[in-house]
């Protein structure tokens, strides 16, 4: 998508870095959990979530899944909500915090978003303590670390001291414009269209790729270790198996996200602020070359988009 970069501080200086394994790897990482999306009646929800752990099991995908705490409570619901996160929990993947209610870095004041970030760690650090394991890392909604390098460095220092790593981003699909899209496409019986979309989201893997991979080798002049954004929805419990074929299919293995981030590349400079919320990659290249705008990323064909936009204004008409 197309998004321009906001320069934040003086250029840092970018170290040297060791040479990297040459097999490609990606690390899953999973947000917005129990759902995103258009909501689902619990046994949808819970139908939903068992087809998406099956088909992560089937590939022998390991995951960290970053909650969003809000979405538990619903009346009469709650505890079958914290049942799917123990479910996602017992089937091997990591829970990590992505704030109580996903607010905006960028237009919420810092004490209110630190405020949501413990908020949002009362349920998952329980499920995790029944496991003997602690809360360990924390996705920024939207991607967004801050309007200004000033609250940046205030959040990250508030994050360490309550011993947080951020799940930074490398790869980023736009699976929850294709997913609204998707939805859509379900509830009104279109099995046609719904096949249409998930055929091209799949198809974007191959792109994204491309895009990602060439960047990597501009920013660090090796491939790295990559880290897949994805979101807990229909689509991709409808998909998941099609696009780990795609990156089966160009070389990768999965790996976890911990081993991800022993690629030297995420210890690269990150001045970046913005309202747009990027990958890495990009905020890499920032800090190495000073560039104050993104190459364009590969957008969703141009019939996602328009159907995107209908449904967003018939939703802004109600």
């Amino acid at each position: 998508m197309r998004r321009t970069l906001i320069l934040a501080s003086a250029l840092l200086a970018a170290p040297a870095f060791a040479q990297a394994p040459a097999a490609r790897e990606v690390a899953v990482t999973v947000d917005d959990l129990p759902l995103n999306g258009p909501d689902l009646p619990l046994p949808a929800l819970q139908e939903m979530t068992q087809r998406l752990l099956a088909a992560l099991k089937k590939e022998s995908i390991p995951s960290v899944a970053f909650v969003n705490e809000s979405k538990l409570y619903r009346t009469g619901e709650v505890d079958a909500r914290i049942a799917l996160l123990r479910a996602w929990r017992d089937a091997g993947a990591e829970l990590g915090n992505h704030t109580f209610s996903h607010p905006s870095l960028h237009t919420t004041p810092l004490p209110a978003f630190e405020e949501d970030v413990v908020r949002g760690e009362t349920v998952t650090k329980m499920l995790l303590k029944e496991k003997g394991a602690s809360l360990r890392f924390f996705r920024h909604p939207y991607l967004q670390t801050g309007p200004t390098i000033e609250t940046r460095r205030a959040f990250e220092a508030f994050l360490a001291e309550r011993g947080y790593t951020v799940a930074p981003v490398t790869l980023d699909t736009n699976d929850w414009m294709y997913n609204a899209v998707y939805a859509d496409a379900l509830a009104r019986g279109d099995a046609a269209a719904a096949a249409r979309v998930r055929e091209a989201y799949v198809g974007s893997y191959a792109t994204i790729l491309d895009f990602f991979e060439d960047l990597a080798l501009r920013v660090f002049d090796r491939p790295i270790r990559h880290v897949l954004l994805v979101h807990a929805n229909v689509l991709n419990a409808d998909s998941v198996q099609d696009w780990a074929a795609v990156l089966r299919s160009r070389g990768y293995a999965f790996g976890t996200l911990e081993r991800a981030l022993e690629d030297p590349a995420y210890a690269s400079p990150d001045p970046y602020v913005s309202r747009n919320g990027v990958s890495w990659l990009h905020r890499w290249l920032f800090a190495r070359t000073g560039a104050t705008r993104l190459t364009d990323e590969p957008d969703p064909p141009p019939f996602v988009w328009d159907a995107y936009r209908a449904i967003e204004k018939r939703r802004a008409a109600r």
